[in-house]
């Protein structure tokens, strides 16, 4: 599974840096922002094939987002994957009961981190086929 468009929405250069690094490593094609607004514009832009969104975003939070995205016809079937360093139950049963495909915790582990990057892309192709 390499050449797909991965949407990162994170608004720590850091973590986003890394996210970006590691799956362009695996042949992933990028595109990013730090925030949810342009996160949206972008996802209906590129349509890619999976967004990786910070949990907790300035502005618009990452379940918002994920609302907007499913409320929107051109976004709503692209899987969405919840980044949080909360590891807090209260954020986690947030995250599961807002219908996100998948949740990658902070700091990321890089082979777990690709993994379900994977599984979740080809569970998507695996639905539309």
């Amino acid at each position: 599974m390499a050449n797909e468009l991965v949407l990162i929405v994170e608004d720590n250069d850091k973590n986003r840096k890394l996210e970006r690094d590691v799956l362009q490593a695996k042949g992933y094609r990028i595109v990013e922002t730090d925030n949810a607004e342009d996160g949206l514009a972008l996802a209906r832009e590129r349509q890619p094939a999976l967004i990786l969104m910070d949990f907790h975003l300035p502005g618009i939070d990452g379940i918002e987002a994920l609302a907007r995205l499913r409320d929107d016809p051109a976004t709503r079937s692209i899987p969405v994957i919840a980044v949080t360093a909360s590891a807090m139950t209260e954020d986690l049963q947030k995250i599961v009961a807002a219908g996100f495909d998948g949740l990658q915790t902070k700091p990321i582990h890089v082979k777990d981190f690709v993994r379900i990057v994977g599984e979740t892309i080809a569970r998507v192709g695996d639905r539309a086929a």
